[in-house]
Protein backbone atom coordinates (compact mmCIF):
# COMPACT_ATOMS: atom_id res chain seq x y z
CA UNK A 1 0.00 0.00 0.00
CA UNK A 2 1.30 3.45 -0.92
CA UNK A 3 2.47 5.38 2.16
CA UNK A 4 0.20 8.40 1.58
CA UNK A 5 -2.80 6.09 1.18
CA UNK A 6 -1.75 3.99 4.18
CA UNK A 7 -1.98 6.92 6.59
CA UNK A 8 -5.43 7.92 5.28
CA UNK A 9 -6.71 4.34 5.41
CA UNK A 10 -5.40 3.75 8.94
CA UNK A 11 -6.93 7.01 10.17
CA UNK A 12 -10.24 6.12 8.53
CA UNK A 13 -10.36 2.66 10.12
CA UNK A 14 -9.32 3.97 13.52
CA UNK A 15 -11.86 6.79 13.36
CA UNK A 16 -14.79 4.52 12.46
CA UNK A 17 -14.25 1.91 15.19
CA UNK A 18 -15.57 4.05 18.10
CA UNK A 19 -18.81 4.73 16.23
CA UNK A 20 -19.32 1.03 15.59
CA UNK A 21 -18.85 0.33 19.29
CA UNK A 22 -21.15 3.15 20.34
CA UNK A 23 -23.82 1.76 18.05
CA UNK A 24 -23.46 -1.75 19.48
CA UNK A 25 -23.25 -0.58 23.11
CA UNK A 26 -26.25 1.73 22.85
CA UNK A 27 -28.40 -0.68 20.84
CA UNK A 28 -27.82 -4.15 22.27
CA UNK A 29 -28.56 -5.61 25.68
CA UNK A 30 -25.81 -6.08 28.24
CA UNK A 31 -26.72 -9.80 28.25
CA UNK A 32 -25.93 -10.14 24.57
CA UNK A 33 -22.77 -8.01 24.83
CA UNK A 34 -21.43 -10.13 27.70
CA UNK A 35 -22.38 -13.52 26.23
CA UNK A 36 -19.34 -15.67 25.45
CA UNK A 37 -19.63 -17.67 22.23
CA UNK A 38 -17.79 -20.57 23.96
CA UNK A 39 -16.04 -20.97 27.28
CA UNK A 40 -12.65 -19.34 26.98
CA UNK A 41 -13.68 -17.04 24.11
CA UNK A 42 -14.13 -13.33 24.58
CA UNK A 43 -17.58 -11.82 24.68
CA UNK A 44 -18.11 -8.67 22.63
CA UNK A 45 -17.69 -6.46 25.68
CA UNK A 46 -14.37 -8.11 26.50
CA UNK A 47 -13.18 -7.12 23.04
CA UNK A 48 -14.13 -3.52 23.83
CA UNK A 49 -12.27 -3.72 27.16
CA UNK A 50 -9.22 -4.95 25.27
CA UNK A 51 -9.43 -2.09 22.77
CA UNK A 52 -9.58 0.37 25.67
CA UNK A 53 -6.54 -1.32 27.23
CA UNK A 54 -4.58 -1.06 24.00
CA UNK A 55 -5.54 2.61 23.59
CA UNK A 56 -4.30 3.21 27.11
CA UNK A 57 -1.09 1.15 27.16
CA UNK A 58 -0.11 -0.06 23.71
CA UNK A 59 -0.59 1.72 20.42
CA UNK A 60 -0.16 5.41 21.34
CA UNK A 61 2.74 4.47 23.63
CA UNK A 62 4.42 2.48 20.87
CA UNK A 63 3.88 5.19 18.28
CA UNK A 64 5.54 7.74 20.58
CA UNK A 65 8.40 5.29 21.22
CA UNK A 66 8.89 4.68 17.51
CA UNK A 67 8.94 8.42 16.79
CA UNK A 68 11.55 8.86 19.54
CA UNK A 69 13.58 5.81 18.46
CA UNK A 70 13.01 4.15 21.84
CA UNK A 71 12.40 0.46 22.43
CA UNK A 72 9.18 -0.63 24.14
CA UNK A 73 7.87 -3.44 26.31
CA UNK A 74 5.64 -6.31 25.23
CA UNK A 75 1.96 -6.27 26.14
CA UNK A 76 0.22 -9.31 27.59
CA UNK A 77 -3.56 -8.78 27.28
CA UNK A 78 -4.24 -11.55 29.80
CA UNK A 79 -2.02 -9.97 32.47
CA UNK A 80 -2.62 -6.27 31.86
CA UNK A 81 -5.94 -4.53 32.02
CA UNK A 82 -9.13 -5.54 33.79
CA UNK A 83 -11.83 -7.54 32.01
CA UNK A 84 -14.56 -6.64 34.46
CA UNK A 85 -15.82 -3.25 35.50
CA UNK A 86 -18.84 -1.55 36.98
CA UNK A 87 -19.14 0.63 33.87
CA UNK A 88 -22.06 0.15 31.51
CA UNK A 89 -21.42 -0.80 27.88
CA UNK A 90 -22.33 2.78 26.89
CA UNK A 91 -19.80 4.21 29.36
CA UNK A 92 -17.12 1.87 28.03
CA UNK A 93 -17.88 2.83 24.43
CA UNK A 94 -17.68 6.50 25.40
CA UNK A 95 -14.35 5.94 27.18
CA UNK A 96 -12.98 4.18 24.11
CA UNK A 97 -14.15 7.06 21.89
CA UNK A 98 -12.43 9.63 24.16
CA UNK A 99 -9.17 7.71 24.19
CA UNK A 100 -9.30 7.09 20.45
CA UNK A 101 -9.87 10.79 19.73
CA UNK A 102 -6.59 11.55 21.54
CA UNK A 103 -4.84 8.89 19.47
CA UNK A 104 -6.24 10.29 16.24
CA UNK A 105 -4.96 13.75 17.17
CA UNK A 106 -1.53 12.23 17.70
CA UNK A 107 -1.71 10.53 14.28
CA UNK A 108 -2.42 13.88 12.62
CA UNK A 109 1.18 14.81 13.42
CA UNK A 110 2.69 11.79 11.64
CA UNK A 111 3.93 12.00 8.07
CA UNK A 112 4.94 9.22 5.66
CA UNK A 113 8.52 10.45 5.97
CA UNK A 114 8.54 8.98 9.49
CA UNK A 115 7.28 5.52 8.51
CA UNK A 116 10.75 3.99 8.46
CA UNK A 117 11.50 4.93 12.08
CA UNK A 118 12.32 1.85 14.14
CA UNK A 119 12.26 0.50 17.66
CA UNK A 120 12.83 -2.88 19.21
CA UNK A 121 10.01 -5.08 20.44
CA UNK A 122 11.19 -7.65 23.03
CA UNK A 123 9.94 -10.70 21.14
CA UNK A 124 9.48 -9.47 17.55
CA UNK A 125 12.77 -7.61 17.19
CA UNK A 126 13.09 -4.45 15.16
CA UNK A 127 9.80 -3.01 13.93
CA UNK A 128 8.91 0.09 11.94
CA UNK A 129 6.30 2.76 12.38
CA UNK A 130 4.80 1.64 9.06
CA UNK A 131 4.36 -1.89 10.43
CA UNK A 132 2.84 -0.53 13.64
CA UNK A 133 0.26 1.47 11.68
CA UNK A 134 -0.71 -1.63 9.69
CA UNK A 135 -0.94 -3.59 12.94
CA UNK A 136 -3.10 -0.98 14.66
CA UNK A 137 -5.69 -0.96 11.85
CA UNK A 138 -5.70 -4.75 11.56
CA UNK A 139 -6.04 -5.06 15.36
CA UNK A 140 -9.09 -2.78 15.39
CA UNK A 141 -10.77 -4.72 12.61
CA UNK A 142 -9.86 -8.12 14.08
CA UNK A 143 -11.40 -7.40 17.48
CA UNK A 144 -14.48 -5.79 15.97
CA UNK A 145 -15.02 -8.88 13.82
CA UNK A 146 -14.36 -11.07 16.88
CA UNK A 147 -16.99 -9.15 18.84
CA UNK A 148 -19.53 -9.31 16.03
CA UNK A 149 -18.90 -13.04 15.69
CA UNK A 150 -19.65 -13.45 19.39
CA UNK A 151 -22.86 -11.47 18.95
CA UNK A 152 -23.92 -13.69 16.02
CA UNK A 153 -23.92 -16.96 17.96
CA UNK A 154 -27.39 -16.89 19.56
CA UNK A 155 -28.91 -15.77 16.26
CA UNK A 156 -27.16 -18.50 14.29
CA UNK A 157 -28.31 -21.04 16.87
CA UNK A 158 -31.90 -19.94 16.42
CA UNK A 159 -32.09 -19.70 12.64
CA UNK A 160 -33.09 -23.32 12.07
CA UNK A 161 -32.37 -24.70 8.60
CA UNK A 162 -30.69 -21.43 7.55
CA UNK A 163 -27.78 -22.24 9.89
CA UNK A 164 -26.03 -23.87 6.90
CA UNK A 165 -25.40 -20.37 5.54
CA UNK A 166 -23.40 -19.47 8.64
CA UNK A 167 -21.08 -22.47 9.00
CA UNK A 168 -17.99 -20.26 8.63
CA UNK A 169 -19.15 -18.18 11.60
CA UNK A 170 -20.30 -20.83 14.08
CA UNK A 171 -18.14 -20.78 17.20
CA UNK A 172 -16.29 -24.06 17.53
CA UNK A 173 -14.26 -25.37 20.42
CA UNK A 174 -10.53 -25.06 19.87
CA UNK A 175 -8.71 -28.31 19.29
CA UNK A 176 -6.28 -29.28 22.04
Amino acid sequence: MDDAILLDEVRTILSTTPGRWKSLAFSLSADLLTRKPLEGDWAALECLHHLIDTERWVFPTRIRALLAGQDFAAFNPNAQGPRTTSHTPMQLAAEFARRRLKSLRMLEQITPAEFSRTARHPSLGQVTLREMLHTWAAHDLMHTVQAERALMQPFIAGCGPWHVYFTDHIAKAKEQ
